[in-house]
């Protein structure tokens, strides 16, 4: 069995190029399809003009078959905002195009549960084209048309930001609101935390201590990096005990 990081290493130079965006989607895509136990590989990522030209020439001024309608600047490809995938086999070398295969046998056609996960990072289907259908296609505009991108138009921050939160959200890296039971928890642990600084601070004027004890040094230097004192010096040493105790439980931790 194929181990992630095979898999990845299989489209690492297909990714080259891409815009970051649809490489973190391209990535996330292939991590997640490997869960659901279905590897792919990325066939195209970025293609240049000269590349477009070439391949719309096949079936047409060149042998072969036609395989796109895009001239050089008419595709996504040129401005690394589309890839292309195949199903990888087993055996990490061939390759299939087969939308009808369930290698993993859950009664889910392989290619199909790859259309699903990309379309939850945001990435469009060719499949879903009404006119020339592109099956092994994804992309992600931005809402930008091919005119624009040729004119030099980019992705704005806040469409880039958007497609990003997207992806982390999917991939769990998103920040989550808390539960309600999450926000009192962390209320009261406030509240336990400013009341034992009001019991350190009622400690520090007694029976003060030239010399801060080297046991009591990392707690002290913890309460300060907290910002729950300002200074630890001239304490007593029942000051520097509760410190240190409070310090071993934790309560000093960002």
């Amino acid at each position: 069995m194929l181990t992630l990081d095979q898999v990845k290493a299989k489209s690492s130079k297909r990714l080259i190029g891409l815009h970051p965006v649809v490489l973190a989607a391209a990535a996330a895509l292939i991590e997640r399809c490997y869960v659901r136990g279905v590897n792919i590989i990325i066939t195209q990522g970025l293609r240049t003009i000269a590349e477009q030209d070439a391949l719309y020439a096949q079936g047409r001024t060149n042998p072969g078959n036609i395989v796109t309608n895009a001239k050089g600047g008419s595709s996504y490809h040129n401005f690394g905002l589309a890839v292309d995938f195949a199903l990888l086999l087993p055996d990490g070398r061939s390759v299939s195009w087969d939308m009808n295969r369930d290698y993993n046998s859950n009664n889910v056609k392989d290619w199909i549960e790859v259309v699903d996960e990309a379309k939850k990072l945001g990435l469009e289907w060719g499949g879903d084209w009404t006119s020339f259908k592109d099956y092994p296609h994804f992309q992600m505009t931005f809402g930008l048309t091919l005119k624009q991108l040729r004119a030099g138009k980019q992705p704005t921050k806040a469409q880039t930001a958007a497609a990003y939160a997207v992806i982390d959200k999917l991939q769990g890296e998103g920040e989550e609101e808390m539960t309600t039971s999450e926000k009192e928890a962390f209320e009261a642990l406030k509240e336990t935390v400013a009341s034992q600084a009001k019991q350190i601070a009622a400690l520090e004027g007694k029976s003060n201590m030239a010399v801060i004890p080297v046991w009591a040094l990392p707690a002290c230097e913890a309460a300060k990096a907290a910002g729950l004192l300002d200074t630890t010096a001239n304490g007593s040493y029942d000051f520097y005990r509760m410190v240190t105790i409070l310090h071993r439980v934790g309560a000093f931790k960002k």
